[in-house]
């Protein structure tokens, strides 16, 4: 299967807050989609690997997209050879178009580690010489066309924000598909940053705060090391002040 968009997290539930609207959006549209998580989330301190991944499975099926599981070690994801060649594997069997990734400025280890594997592997999938297999077969060379940052802890100055307006309730619903991560008044589990009401508020503020930025309700932003073209200049959506 060959996708259009692929999203890449370091755990369950990142792609959700960063970049959910923007792979609803897309699938709407008609394209194919797909998440890749690199580890099962095990070191969170609520749920476990086998909560999050049935959660992760009710967020794909919300956001009709496709979704896989690296399974790397929570914690110690390292930017080295095997590792690369994983993560080769799967850009060259989904082929996607697009990728989008952690920036490589972030407050989780994690996060920044994820950034630099994905980035690594994306130009390295391109280099015949590495060969990689599926199963028997001899996989062929492909790097996507561009990869993208999605937006986490920290803050920069985006590239472009993507409209979500139409689809930010299918997005909540994929981010609240995670119910072990985030606010639940019955929940017996120890309080975390996330699993605060406030963080809930803060993911919609930001939604908003990036829609206002461009003159629509909700918006996810991204940044691009390289140039971006457009076709149509009427075709932009900009703050109306």
């Amino acid at each position: 299967m060959e996708l259009d968009l692929l999203a890449i997290g370091a755990h369950p539930d990142d792609v959700e807050l960063t970049c959910a609207g923007t792979l609803a959006k897309a699938s709407k549209h008609g394209y194919k989609v797909g998440i890749v998580d690199l580890t099962q989330g095990e070191l969170g301190t609520r749920g476990n690997n086998v909560i999050r991944a049935k959660e992760a499975t009710t967020a794909a099926k919300v956001l009709g997209c496709f979704r896989e599981n690296l399974r790397l070690p929570d914690g110690h994801i390292e930017v080295n050879k095997t590792n690369r060649l994983k993560l080769i594997q799967i850009y060259r069997k989904y082929r996607p178009k697009i990728i989008l990734i952690p920036h490589f400025g972030e407050r989780h280890p994690d996060h920044v580690h994820a950034h630099h594997l994905c980035r690594e592997a994306w130009f390295y999938a391109g280099l015949r010489k590495i060969e990689t297999t599926l199963g028997e077969k001899k996989q062929e060379p492909w790097r996507p066309h561009n990869y993208f940052h999605f937006m986490q802890w920290q803050e920069f100055e985006p590239s472009f924000i993507v409209d979500i307006s139409d689809v930010y309730e299918k997005r909540v619903k994929a981010i609240m598909a995670h119910k072990s991560q985030f606010y639940d008044p019955k929940s017996k589990e120890p309080q975390t940053l996330l699993s605060q009401q406030s963080f809930l508020d803060f993911v919609e503020i930001r939604a908003k705060s990036y829609g206002f930025k461009i003159g629509v309700k909700y918006g996810e932003p991204f940044y691009s090391v390289e140039p971006i073209g457009i076709t149509d200049i009427f075709g932009l959506k900009m703050f109306k002040g």
